[in-house]
């Protein structure tokens, strides 16, 4: 089918220019000087108008329409059916508006920046409104008839999700949190904290080591240091990033367990469909769960705990911890903060929950960019009982924003959902799961998430892949009960 091999030739070109983008991203948080932002801007609009044109070439119409009703097998079919969703929704953004956007955002990522420094949303104000303007520009533009614009913009990042029921799964999820939440809070218990000071040379040799002990691959990656930890790349070159925080080891230890999740999906996608649809990950939603599982289901666990925290004594001292089960319970400690990337397993979910309901509302015309902070202090006082002390600690914590990644945060919540799905999953192939940990051999879960997720790419659709991969529907009632039950045994609750 000569069709279908011009169409996949040029894709291979599209996904090729698409990584490009992604290493001039990676290097603008890693490398590049701060006098390199207004450049880092042109160039990332030079190269979206490029790859917008190859994205919207009419020959892929053409291509397209030569292939319907051909004789596919499942991998084309599959190939043909994302790139005839991608090209029609990008075809229907004028080039003007795509370059734009990826001119403003590149901008703006450093002007926020600036702002959170400053501790100043007043001067990052003006760029959001700018960006909002075009986000819902475009999210008109892609929108299909009766599909709410926030809706569109969600279809990014997962497909086949929409508000209506996204919303009753996360908002569904607040009574059992909020009570968990009091529970805790009520119970007079409160876990160690962890104290001293925590050497950054052995905090970054911790963290190597318990990314090799995931199976992360260093010859197909590298780890770096940055603001907001982040994964980029795809197979032979999936990178991570971390922080570090002289008082804090976990901060560096658990962005870096979380972002190997990531950049072992990437690392494990089907080699043979590299540079093509099927080759990429399935949604930001399943990526999610793979980070997710990784930081919380296996390396919050007690097992995990038994062989991290000898290695943590030798590296870092004993951080004022007696063993392990006190180690234990120092890093599932539950107390209310402002950081949603800092949060517990409790509180997490509930930080997203704040987020998305907010841009829905943005992007909707609920909500404008002046009544932001007000309105993400007010829904913060409600759900967590605190009052936002400023901007760095409220509505300018955070980067998506500035980076036009509006649909993006429910992802988050999401990977949480899916990963208790996939975790309950692996430990009934694995009843001797948490031996396995406690040895340091995390080989049977980087075995079953191959099998049942990376491999896969996206061949199916997230729904679909989830509910193959664990075995049931999408529901959040085994993220709660996981959550449910091991805060209960800490803490000496009776729920």
């Amino acid at each position: 089918m000569a069709a279908y091999e011009d169409l996949m030739a040029h894709m291979a070109r599209v996904q090729a220019l698409s990584q490009v983008a992604g290493i001039l991203s990676w290097d603008q948080e890693v490398m590049m000087p701060p006098k390199g932002a207004a450049a880092r801007a042109e160039q990332a609009g030079a190269l979206e108008a490029v790859s917008h044109g190859l994205r919207t070439d009419a020959r892929i119409g053409e291509w397209l329409a030569a292939l319907d009703g051909g004789d596919l097998n499942d991998v084309q079919a599959a190939n043909v059916r994302l790139i005839r969703r991608s090209f029609d929704r990008d075809s229907k953004v004028p080039a003007r508006l795509a370059e734009e956007l990826a001119r403003t955002t590149t901008r703006a990522q450093g002007v926020w920046a600036a702002a959170r420094a400053a501790n100043s949303f007043a001067d990052f104000a003006p760029e959001l409104k700018t960006i909002i303007a075009l986000k819902r520009d475009e999210a008109a533009a892609i929108a299909a008839p009766g599909q709410s614009t926030y809706d569109a913009l969600l279809a990014d990042f997962e497909p086949g999700m929409t508000v209506d029921v996204l919303s009753p799964l996360l908002e569904g999820m607040r009574p059992r949190l909020s009570a968990l939440r009091a529970a805790i809070a009520e119970s007079g218990r409160q876990a160690p904290a962890m104290s001293g000071d925590f050497p950054t040379d052995g905090q970054m040799k911790l963290a190597h080591l318990m990314a090799e002990n995931a199976g992360y691959d260093f010859e197909a990656g590298r780890l770096d240091l940055s603001v907001h930890p982040f994964s980029s790349g795809t197979m032979d070159d999936s990178r991570i990033t971390t922080r570090l925080e002289d008082d804090d080891p976990l901060g560096c230890l658990y962005s870096t367990q979380h972002e190997v999740g990531h950049a072992l999906y990437e690392q494990g996608l089907p080699r043979d469909h590299a540079l093509t649809p099927v080759g990429t990950h399935v949604s930001m939603g399943v990526h999610e769960s793979q980070s997710r599982l990784w930081e919380n289901q296996i390396g919050r666990s007690h097992a995990y705990c038994r062989w991290l925290f000898p290695h943590f004594q030798e590296h870092l001292g004993d951080g004022g911890l007696l063993d392990e089960d006190a180690f234990y319970a120092a890093i599932n400690r539950v107390e209310t903060g402002f950081i949603r990337t800092e949060a517990d397993e409790v509180h997490y979910n509930l930080h997203v929950l704040l987020r998305f309901e907010l841009e829905r509302d943005l992007i909707g015309g609920a909500l404008e960019v002046d009544d932001l902070e007000a309105a993400w202090n007010e829904r913060f006082e409600r759900d967590f009982g605190l009052a936002v002390p400023d901007a760095a600690h409220g509505v300018l914590q955070d980067v998506h924003w500035s980076v036009g990644l509006f649909g993006y945060f429910p992802t988050y919540s999401l990977g949480n959902i899916y990963a208790a799905q996939l975790n309950l999953a692996l430990r009934e192939t694995a009843p001797d799961l948490d031996e396995q940990i406690a040895a340091g051999d995390t080989s049977t879960v980087l075995a079953f998430l191959r099998e049942r997720v990376h491999v896969k790419g996206s061949l199916l659709e997230p729904a679909k892949l989830m509910q193959q991969a664990s075995g049931q529907a999408v529901s959040s009632s085994p993220l709660l009960d996981y959550l449910e039950q091991k805060y209960s045994a800490i803490y000496g609750l009776n729920l």
